[in-house]
């Protein structure tokens, strides 16, 4: 118990040894000397996305953006350099790289290592949901079905 006491005060005011762990693993997290980190790995380890692979295809659908280019998976991201990441229902996001890690982190380190510059998402009731039928309605007359065709931009003008 003393120990612990005496610990948390090497550490200064107002810090405990879980956030002295936190940035010993960010720390631990960074590249060694010259070595540089992929965009594909770097989207992943600061949780852009939800698995490296996932970044690399991302990459691949030109959903990622360096500094206003396409990049490729294998691409080394550089501290400084500004990140375009579209994600599913067009939501992009927009950070700046602040510190280069290669292996993923807790959401709090990792928020660390990027500025977040993305514009806010839509509220729900803005977007809202197209050719949703109340239940128990029963199964759509065929008027109902080219307007909700027509709602959701397949249909054409009608009739032959």
């Amino acid at each position: 118990m003393a120990s612990e006491g005496t610990d948390a005060r090497a550490h200064g005011p107002g810090t405990t040894n879980r956030d002295s762990g936190a940035a010993a693993a960010a720390e631990a997290a960074r590249p060694v000397g010259g070595e540089t980190v992929r965009i594909d790995s770097w989207i992943w380890s600061v949780r852009l996305v939800k698995t490296r692979s996932m970044g690399a295809t991302a990459c691949r659908g030109g959903h990622v953006k360096v500094n206003g280019e396409r990049v490729k998976p294998a691409y080394s991201v550089r501290v400084g350099d500004e990140v375009r990441l579209r994600q599913a229902g067009g939501h992009e996001r927009i950070v700046i790289v602040k510190r280069l890690i290669r292996k993923r982190v807790g959401a709090p380190v990792a928020a660390e290592c990027y500025i977040d510059n993305s514009p806010p998402p839509p509220p729900r009731e803005a977007t809202a949901p197209a050719g949703i039928r109340d239940r128990g309605t029963g199964r759509p007359t065929k008027r109902d079905r080219r307007d909700l065709e027509r709602l959701r931009g397949f249909g054409g003008t009608g009739g032959s």
